[in-house]
């Protein structure tokens, strides 16, 4: 058993707890929250700052671990998905290095879960291994063309049937993005998703996106050209791209929109009134790396929508750090309370994956992992704003 104090313990679930303690025992299990007074100062770990639950990155490209530094910054979406899409040459001893190294670095970061993407089984076997606990989401895109549904969906299924469900993981088929996803393939994913399952899906990332499914122009038509798909069968629906994910995927599972950097208060509104178990992710620094821009984040909050926090990949990130997600939103967008980014970087997080019994808040029977932040009682991130881990 340990007692860990600081100036201020941030439960997430209840109001914070001045001069806290909270109790865990060797496997890290919440026993009990308390004040200071009443236990002798020899049995407690006291530190300057604050506690808070372990983070929950909601979006991740693991396997891309291996393309740090290789996409231009600025560019826009389009020219860096070829990129990503072009990428070759390098070995698969290197990219499972990189592989390892990055959930290392996420695990000192205190990251205690994710929802990882994945093309490939290029990272079962570490996350069979980590610490950390995975939502793979099994990602599919036959570029809109249904005559490829089933061959994508059987490709696909493959991988998915190769992750395991072992060591409090999780995993989902999930579809790419509107823009790549023809309704065949949606059916074959919505069939296979079990109740309770989470979905994730690109979301609204580039204004191409919008003008592709509002009037069939835009840059997406010369992006399917250059891969050679013909999109003469396609016509626009006159609504922005979100509309064509909510005709065609499941409202009845949890379903989690990624970057929405386009993203309109008509386009929230119609998303949560289309189901009751909509979240969202952001992605502020992959946004600012790809695209140079980031979401309207009022827009969210003033429509009570539960926001999450995802690094995207090494390919579009400078690191995979959830608190230096939160220190670009604050910095960048400052009337968001801490509090508030601290819910999406924990408990929101956590329900979004399914993860919310053991993780994301601090409270009796919970191992939500605990982080000390070195802030003061202003509760500012800063530049200086280090995290380091506990338990």
């Amino acid at each position: 058993m340990r007692k860990f104090s600081a100036d201020y313990i941030f439960p997430v679930a209840s109001h914070p707890i001045r001069k806290g303690v909270v109790i865990v025992d060797d496997k890290g299990k919440i026993l009990a929250l308390d004040h200071r007074e009443g236990h002798d100062p020899a049995s407690l770990e006291i530190h300057p700052g604050i506690i808070v639950p372990g983070f929950v990155n909601t979006h991740c490209h693991l396997e891309l671990s291996h393309m740090k530094g290789m996409a231009a910054t600025g560019t826009g979406l389009l020219p860096f998905l070829k990129t990503v899409v072009n990428f070759r040459d390098i070995s698969m001893e290197e990219i499972e290095a990189a592989i390892e190294k990055a959930d290392q670095e996420m695990y000192e970061a205190g990251i205690v879960a994710v929802g990882d993407i994945s093309n490939k089984l290029d990272t079962a076997v570490q996350k069979e291994k980590s610490p950390i606990h995975y939502y793979t989401f099994v990602e599919m895109f036959d570029f809109m063309q249904d005559t490829l549904a089933e061959q994508t969906f059987n490709q696909y299924k493959e991988v998915y049937d190769g992750y395991s469900n072992s060591h409090g993981n999780r995993k989902s088929c999930v579809p790419h993005a509107p823009y790549t996803v023809s309704p065949g393939l949606f059916q074959r994913i919505n069939a296979v998703n079990e109740a309770g399952a989470t979905i994730s899906i690109h979301n609204q990332e580039t204004a191409h996106e919008d003008e592709f499914f509002l009037t069939g122009t835009g840059g997406f038509m010369d992006f399917f050209r250059s891969f050679g798909f013909s999109m003469d069968h396609f016509q626009p629906s006159g609504k922005t791209a979100i509309h064509y994910a909510l005709k065609h995927m499941d409202p009845n599972h949890r379903t989690l929109f990624v970057h929405n950097t386009m993203a309109t208060p008509a386009d929230i509104q119609a998303a949560q009134a289309w189901s009751d178990k909509v979240y969202w992710a952001t992605c502020a620094n992959a946004n600012l790396y790809i695209e140079n821009r980031l979401p309207h984040y009022n827009y969210f909050i003033d429509n009570n929508a539960r926001m999450t926090i995802g690094t995207d990949s090494l390919t579009s990130n400078w690191q995979l750090s959830v608190l230096e997600e939160m220190k670009t939103i604050a910095r960048f967008q400052s009337y968001i309370h801490f509090d508030t980014l601290l819910r999406w970087a924990t408990l929101n997080g956590a329900e979004a994956l399914g993860f919310e019994e053991e993780l994301g808040s601090i409270e009796v029977g919970k191992k939500p992992g605990l982080n000390l932040l070195n802030l003061d009682e202003g509760f500012k991130l800063t530049h200086d704003t280090k995290v380091r881990r506990l338990v």
